[in-house]
């Protein structure tokens, strides 16, 4: 499923039209990504938690080469999956 199939799943079921489901879907995206963004956890209970792992420097290898290479430390979002979720899945 992608974001239009998401936006059409969303207004069949809340009864809106796609435009208003698509900005919905939109704004949920962004106020998620700004909530990260800033360093703030996302917990949706039943559903599951967004937050932000920290990746330290390390070093790898050009698989091409085999030449060493540094890797800059960077911050990775992470979702886990809440147990409603779980549950609904399996």
């Amino acid at each position: 499923m992608n974001k239009s199939e998401l936006a059409g799943a969303v207004a069949a079921a809340a009864g809106i039209s796609k435009a208003s489901a698509a900005d919905a879907v939109d704004a949920t995206f962004d106020a998620i990504t700004s909530a990260l963004r800033s360093g703030n956890e996302v917990r949706l209970t039943g559903f599951g938690s967004f937050s932000v792992a920290n990746r330290a420097a390390r070093q790898g290898r050009n698989p091409q080469t085999g030449a060493v290479i540094q890797i800059a430390a960077s911050k990775q979002p992470k979702f886990k999956a809440g147990k409603g979720l779980k549950e609904a899945v399996n």
